[in-house]
């Protein structure tokens, strides 16, 4: 007779409920972490300063943005969305089981006190926009607010954090103080225009949406409609930030970017053709020259310029 398989141990079973750090990194999406690190590195070019005497901050602030105030605002997101996310992707770590229990909720509030940390060490600027930022990102996730629920608010607030909000603060970290008007202006311009990349995000999750009342525009408008919607609110900014720089002077860049949005309108045309079934490639194609444009404009207003 076989002899019985030994009791776990009281340790053993403790670390059994540890999560996987695969798991963890999974929770915080680090294929997210590519726009804010992106939209922080236009505002260090924007500001001008020398990246030889800066670049302790600039780091720091790259840091801040994607791995943490981002990851942050992923794992807000899924503990939040484990209901949905176990219709839409169940393979997620909190549907599928690999974090337990509450581990979700804890690595959500443990990487918001180091985001607002590291905020803090940048300054009176870099506390402030990650104090908006993490505002918005629990206020986009979790109840009573959940700005999610409806496509306009919830879309605005991503867009804020992803784009707007990590350029204004490393133009003014970077600098030392506000930032030009110009920069400002730019940068919310190109914050308008991620409105439509967050519409175009909400394609994959129109299933899980529906049954749970999350009014995505997909759900609101259908998807040929919100697919439209989405085009327009990304060409309409960059069509004022090219005629901003020709008026400034800065008449390259402006044709570098008006380039890079004739070519997006190409790839617009095919996306229409199957909103659903295209929206992740024109996420490869159109979306990379959409910010290939936002550094071009970073470049053309460095350190005040033109």
């Amino acid at each position: 007779m076989p002899a019985p398989a030994p009791v776990p141990t009281a340790p053993a079973q403790r670390r059994a409920q540890w999560p996987a750090p695969a798991a963890v990194l999974e929770l915080l999406k680090p294929i997210t972490w590519f726009p804010p690190i992106w939209a922080f590195g236009c505002g260090i070019v924007a500001s001008g300063a020398a990246l030889s005497e800066v670049w302790p901050r600039a780091l720091l602030g790259l840091v801040l943005a994607g791995p943490l105030v981002c990851g942050m605002s992923q794992a807000v997101n899924d503990w939040f969305d484990r209901h949905v996310d176990a219709v839409n992707e169940p393979q997620r770590p909190i549907p599928s089981g690999r974090l337990p229990g509450r581990w979700g909720l804890w690595i959500a509030i443990a990487w918001t006190l180091l985001s607002l940390g590291v905020g803090w060490a940048l300054g009176p600027w870099g506390f402030a926009a990650t104090a908006v930022g993490v505002a918005l990102a629990w206020a986009y996730s979790a109840p009573p607010l959940r700005l999610k629920r409806d496509g306009w608010l919830g879309n605005a607030a991503c867009a804020l954090c992803y784009e707007t909000l990590p350029w204004i603060t490393a133009a003014a970290v970077l600098s030392g103080g506000a930032p030009d008007p110009r920069v400002v202006l730019v940068a919310l311009l190109y914050g308008a225009g991620a409105h439509g990349i967050m519409t175009l995000n909400d394609f994959k999750s129109v299933e899980g949406d529906l049954r749970f009342g999350i009014r995505s525009l997909p759900v609101q408008l259908g998807p040929d409609r919100a697919a439209r919607l989405a085009c327009v609110v990304m060409a309409v900014p960059q069509a004022v930030v090219v005629g901003l720089l020709i008026a400034w002077g800065a008449p390259f860049a402006a044709a570098a970017i008006g380039a890079s949005l004739a070519a997006q309108g190409a790839c617009m045309a095919r996306m229409l053709r199957d909103p659903r079934g295209l929206a992740p490639w024109y996420n490869a194609t159109g979306i990379s020259l959409y910010v290939l444009g936002m550094m071009a404009s970073a470049v053309a207003l460095r350190g005040g310029a033109p």
